[in-house]
């Protein structure tokens, strides 16, 4: 399966909202991450051409960055990144509560929005540009 399958597969609202944050992703991001999908999220990730090392946790796979996904009840922006920095998890925390009028639902790397019209749309691009491959490699193998 494809993610435009997937999409297919989806109320129309989740479909619409996870093509525009995959597509707000594939312009914004900064150049060196690549995108895969796996049949049950989409990701965009350090290659193992630009990071051989890969995921410690799962060998042989590519250095996880930002995921997308459906989940039953919400749709969902994994960041690796607001994870593993505290400055960036900060600064997204505080500009999340000036950019959005809902409440911010977050787990350790997880963002949740109910509905397509909870999504801070120019938050979440300014988010996509912050962390560069390189840097997002750096951060992951400080905390190894």
């Amino acid at each position: 399966m494809n993610f435009s399958n997937y999409l297919a597969q989806l109320p129309s609202e989740k479909a619409q909202a996870l093509e525009k944050l995959a597509e707000l992703l594939r312009q914004q991001l900064p150049t060196g991450f690549a995108e895969r999908f796996d049949g049950r999220m989409l990701h965009f990730e350090v290659p193992l051409s630009s990071y051989p090392q890969g995921y410690h946790a799962q060998a042989g796979q590519p250095l996880p960055f930002i995921s997308l996904a459906a989940q039953k009840s919400h749709l969902a922006l994994y960041h690796f990144g607001l994870y593993a920095d505290e400055e960036l998890l900060n600064w997204w925390t505080t500009a999340y509560t000036t950019a959005s009028k809902y409440k911010l639902n977050m787990g350790k790397s997880c963002i949740r929005w109910k509905k397509a019209e909870h999504i801070p749309w120019s938050l979440v691009e300014e988010l996509a540009q912050k962390m560069t491959p390189c840097s997002w490699i750096s951060i992951y193998e400080s905390k190894k």
